[in-house]
């Protein structure tokens, strides 16, 4: 990774239309962190200050950027649209009508997008009415009920209130998903990651706050940890092994196209942070199912063995992650139809020949690079724990300042400055990463 020019930056702002689209897209965070504190309407919002804020809920606060705590319009986020994304890429394996679409191009992508959206509601409606039951079992400040004194749900009046809760949840994680796509099609790009990163930043203010209350040893070794973590984080951000390819001279039509050489770009992590969103989401919708249990020995098994910072549940979680992590990258990078397309154009890996044996080489070559960035991403889920569990930091400070959480930061920064080099390039302006 090169370091950035920051005389260069300021052609992003020279530019009217990377200006507006810079503009937009603040706007557009800007309307999401603001639904964050919108309570929904019929929850006292009184007794809701810190009573959704330790444990499960605190891990969740990090991905919607303290809407769930508030009980907001956009307390579910835009994790349901996310979520639902991963499980309908991973059922292309097993659905063959999924994996005819992914063929099909623009008109294929545009039906898996609909099912997509069809999915998000489900979950969203589920993940609502799961949130208003722990609601109910919950008890904020003092004492006193979340709920109005009033409720009852085998009223009228009390199904229509959780049916009130439903429906504001649900219809907010929908406008979110529109919010991403306008980013994404207005903006600079990005849209679902940067409502992801907006709520990682916004939980830094509170991280740092608690931070300065920690005793002087633990406080000077935050920082230090923090800057080792991001380097690491970086070096296997962008480190990758590239396969040369070789491609031979061919006829198109009539005119014989010049061979070349190139290479083929295997990153170390190319899942992403996709299997720790998948396996967080998994290993949250039991805890939250346990949560609304009021039961003393419930709440105790739950914090002993699916808890975000129980040496179980993070053990679990981890094993979670590795798994998710091979079958996601080989859902992304297929070596079948990498080899079947690289023979179809002229092209092969010098050494091996086209078709299966190819197939076979870049099966054994992603598979010993995966491992090593599974490894990588379960340290990364559980390293929380051990600062909260070994060091004795706060779960604020660890929750904010995590591997996932730099992981999530520094991939969406990285991804959203090459998209705005690309678009200064093309406009014949210098770019600002050397």
């Amino acid at each position: 990774m090169g370091t950035i020019s920051f005389s260069a930056l300021g052609n992003v702002f020279r530019i009217p239309e990377l200006r507006n689209k810079l503009i937009f897209t603040l706007a557009m965070l800007a309307i999401y962190r603001f639904g964050s504190f919108v309570t929904v309407p019929g929850i006292n919002a009184d007794a809701l200050t810190g009573a959704l804020d330790e444990g499960i809920f605190d891990f969740l606060n990090l991905w919607t950027g303290g809407g769930l705590g508030n009980a907001a319009v956009f307390g579910l986020g835009i994790m349901p649209y996310i979520t639902a994304s991963i499980i309908i890429q991973l059922m292309t394996i097993v659905i063959p009508q999924l994996a005819e679409y992914q063929k099909e191009g623009e008109m294929g992508q545009m039906r898996i997008n609909r099912i997509t959206r069809y999915l998000t509601v489900g979950l969203a409606i589920m993940q609502s009415i799961g949130f208003f039951f722990v609601l109910r079992s919950q008890t904020g400040s003092q004492g006193a009920s979340l709920l109005p004194a009033d409720f009852e749900l085998a009223s009228v009046a009390g199904i229509a209130r959780m049916l009130l809760f439903v429906v504001s949840l649900t219809a907010g994680t929908v406008l979110l998903m529109w919010m991403g796509e306008l980013i994404t099609q207005r903006g600079i790009g990005n849209g679902m990651s940067l409502l992801i990163f907006a709520s990682i930043i916004a939980g830094i203010g509170p991280g740092i706050q608690t931070w300065l209350t920690l005793p002087v040893t633990t406080r000077l070794a935050v920082p230090v940890l923090l800057i080792a973590i991001t380097a690491a984080v970086v070096f296997i951000q962008e480190g990758q092994r590239r396969i040369p390819v070789q491609y031979a001279k061919r006829m198109v039509g009539r005119r014989m196209t010049s061979g070349g050489s190139t290479y083929l770009p295997l990153r170390v992590n190319m899942a992403g942070v996709i299997p720790i969103i998948f396996a967080s989401a998994l290993m949250a919708f039991p805890t939250l199912i346990g949560s609304s249990i009021p039961n003393a020995g419930v709440q105790d098994f739950i914090n002993t063995y699916l808890g975000p910072y129980s040496p179980v549940g993070v053990t679990i979680t981890a094993l979670f992650v590795i798994l998710f992590t091979f079958f996601y990258t080989l859902v992304q990078f297929n070596p079948v139809d990498q080899a079947d397309n690289l023979k179809k154009y002229g092209g092969f890996i010098p050494g091996v020949r086209p078709g299966a044996p190819t197939a076979q080489y870049l099966n054994r070559v992603i598979t010993r690079l995966t491992f090593p960035g599974a490894l990588y991403l379960a340290v990364l889920i559980i390293l929380p724990a051990i600062f909260v569990n070994v060091f004795g930091i706060s779960q604020a400070v660890s929750g904010a300042f995590g591997g996932t959480t730099i992981l999530i930061v520094v991939g969406v920064a990285l991804d959203t400055m090459r998209q705005m080099e690309s678009q200064l390039v093309m406009r014949n302006y210098e770019g600002f990463l050397k």
